[in-house]
């Protein structure tokens, strides 16, 4: 009799840990439902750059490389994309504001 009783003891404390364990592991890693989702890009939009935004639209190359080093100066990373009106200088989501700022201030002293 004891020995059946141990056996339940040990599944039963066996089934209670892994409970324990997942429940701690959804309370660490788990998302809330609070937290804003990932932006879906549109697949019909023909000038959608996945994680990019364009800041600034220039003519000319040497404009765009102009413009792209003093973004890089800034420390925002920032890549030129070609179209056929000239040049638009593409950044993170994350940097557009501090980018549009870089830009605005004008030429660098």
């Amino acid at each position: 009799m004891a020995d059946q009783a141990t056996r339940f003891f040990v599944l039963f404390g066996g089934f209670l840990m892994l409970g324990g364990l997942v429940l701690g592991l959804r309370w660490t890693f788990g998302t809330g439902r609070n937290q804003p989702g990932p932006r879906i890009p549109d697949p019909d939009d023909p000038t959608g750059d996945g994680l990019l935004e364009e800041v600034s639209r220039v003519p000319t190359e040497p404009a765009a490389r102009v413009l792209r080093g003093r973004l890089l100066g800034a420390g925002i990373r920032a890549t030129v994309g070609r179209t056929e009106n000239g040049y638009r200088l593409l950044v993170f989501r994350d940097d557009l504001v501090d980018a549009r700022v870089v830009l605005s201030r004008g030429a660098i002293e």
